[in-house]
């Protein structure tokens, strides 16, 4: 509908409710998490929900948004947004994005989440980074994404050929960039999961893009499908690559798609990654579910995007409302992903949960951008626009 904003959803919601059409979906991140608790097995919700240690650095990931506050601006006429941002050359309807879950599938009451969460992604525009690890092979993933954008992380094995096996198949199936996870070669510390003795992929869980793939299936004496668990013991021998600057260069030389390196939030860090020709830096700490005790990304972001002279910067851990990312897009982000609020919204309702979930932060992100004044987000990135509570 022409002159429609992202904001109207709330219309839809309001209109529904004088013909006695109540919501069946939680509208706030505390009524997800409780009803997706309930809706998810204990050892799927402890792996989701959980982070590394006690938890610290996963919590002051979503209060670190609290410290900041956005500077009301009246009388600017912001009768209309422009939530647009430009990113490799595609024009994005927003700046929102699926941050890659790794269980995704699994979150799904069918078990085949990472294609309802790219069938979500082509119903709203929003784009989707796919995991590496996936229940469903990334070329049907693809397929499920339509004409929205979607970018493959990858978590770099320690054979290069099956690294570069995996990045020539995203090339194929169509994803527009390889995001690369560099803090996940081994399993951080998570006491949720050690509880249970919980490890998902070891127990054959969405290892489908090695199961699927040529080069890991040359490594195996028998199929996977003839010896599932001498699969799994192949996949943890290579799966882990603790990568150096000097593995650059080679990176870079995989594709010709842009590159971008997860996991960065140091300044020097984001020099060096800009000076071996990365395309963006995303400055994360994995949502806090890798290592505890560490500064919230939000924390880092500012440094990031001065270092970053201009690169894109990708941004997620923490983030649970349309708040937090005008916030984290004030910081300088170019965008913004979200996590642990879709995999909820995909417990509970899947492809549409996952919809509902997007449709509102945007919603909430694009009502407090006219409430408070600043019609495009070139207005939030002003000087004065974000303070410090």
């Amino acid at each position: 509908m022409a002159g429609q904003q992202f904001g109207d959803y709330q219309n839809e919601i309001y209109f529904d409710g004088l013909f006695g059409v109540q919501p069946t979906l939680p509208m706030t991140f505390a009524d997800l998490e409780t009803r997706a608790r309930a809706a998810l097995s204990p050892s799927v919700w402890s792996y989701v929900a959980g982070g590394a240690g006690d938890e610290r650095t996963q919590r002051a990931n979503a209060s670190a948004f609290e410290g900041w506050g956005l500077v009301p601006r009246m009388m600017v006429g912001a009768r209309q947004r422009d939530l647009t941002v430009d990113l490799f050359g595609l024009r994005l309807p927003s700046p929102l994005f699926l941050a890659p879950i790794g269980v995704i599938g699994l979150c799904a009451q069918d078990g085949h989440g990472d294609l309802a969460a790219a069938r979500a992604a082509a119903r709203t525009g929003v784009p989707m980074v796919a995991s590496t690890l996936s229940v469903d092979p990334m070329e049907q993933v693809a397929d499920r994404l339509g004409d929205t954008p979607g970018l493959f992380q990858l978590y770099t094995p320690t054979d290069r050929a099956l690294a570069e096996s995996l990045v020539r198949r995203a090339e194929g199936a169509g994803f527009r960039g390889i995001v690369i996870t560099l803090d996940t070669w081994l399993t951080g510390w998570r006491p949720r999961d050690l509880a249970t003795g919980n490890f998902p992929q070891l127990r054959g869980h969405a290892l489908a893009n090695y199961t699927s793939d040529p080069v890991f299936r040359a490594r195996l004496a028998k199929t996977p499908e003839e010896d599932p668990r001498a699969a799994v013991l192949e996949w943890a021998g290579v799966f882990g690559n603790p990568l150096t600057w000097d593995d650059l260069p080679w990176l870079r030389s995989l594709t010709d798609l842009p590159l971008v390196l997860k996991g960065i939030c140091h300044p020097e860090d984001v020099r060096r990654a800009r000076d071996g020709g990365v395309d963006a830096v995303y400055c994360s700490n994995h949502g806090g579910r890798q290592a505890d005790g560490g500064l919230p990304a939000l924390d880092a972001l500012p440094g990031v995007v001065e270092a970053a002279d201009g690169l894109p910067v990708l941004f997620d851990s923490g983030v649970r409302t349309g708040a937090d990312v005008v916030k984290a897009l004030a910081l300088g982000a170019t965008a913004v992903g979200v996590g642990r609020p879709y995999a909820y919204g995909l417990a509970l309702g899947g492809e549409d949960g996952v919809v509902h979930v997007l449709r509102s932060l945007l919603a909430e992100a694009d009502l407090l951008m006219a409430v408070d004044g600043y019609p495009a987000l070139a207005d939030l990135r002003a000087d004065g626009a974000l303070r410090r509570l």
